[in-house]
């Protein structure tokens, strides 16, 4: 364990029908040992207006989802502002530009990624997923949502699923987050 990074994998987003919902799988790993397997990796934060998700370092994460509620309070109501100015912030400040972190942060009207290259990425479908199992979550979220009727919910949690089949850093122990 000596220098390992403690690590923080899968989250997966869904914006569908005004609804919002993040899923996250509940493993933390220090190189390739599972320390932790019921993780809290999806919150709601700005009163409950929006929900966030993080992946990567564990510390790292933790640090910039403070500095990303500093960010909400100073513009209620507005994830995107919020989310810019978050990257701005780790993209330039020499302390966080070390963090090796995401971020998914979503209300009813929007999701977004948020990476520390000073990315803020709204996707086109309403679908995005980060961490070690996002890329399959992703094509699985994306899949369930051409070919279904299922719910944001459902589908974030059954793409997580998927993942957890496949990537040996994403477990099935799932939490959901959702707003209306």
């Amino acid at each position: 364990m000596n220098g390992e990074r403690t690590r923080s994998t899968t989250v997966v987003a869904i914006l569908r029908e005004g609804r919002v919902a993040m899923a996250a799988d509940g493993q933390v790993t220090v190189g390739e040992m599972v320390m932790k397997q019921k993780a809290e990796k999806v919150r709601k934060v700005a009163g409950g207006k929006a929900v966030v998700g993080f992946a990567g370092g564990v510390a790292d994460a933790l640090t910039l989802l403070e500095r990303l509620e500093v960010k909400l309070e100073a513009s209620p109501g507005n994830i995107r502002r919020a989310a810019v100015e978050l990257a701005r912030d780790w993209r330039t400040d020499r302390m966080l530009r070390r963090l090796e972190a995401m971020l998914l942060l979503g209300d009813a009207d929007s999701l977004l990624v948020v990476s520390g290259n000073g990315d803020v990425i709204e996707p086109d479908d309403g679908i995005a997923a980060i961490g070690s199992g996002g890329p399959y979550a992703l094509a699985a979220a994306r899949a369930l949502a051409q070919h279904t009727e299922m719910g944001a919910e459902d589908i974030a949690s059954e793409a997580l699923l998927v993942a957890a089949k496949i990537c040996i850093y994403t477990n099935d122990s799932i939490s959901v987050e959702s707003l209306p």
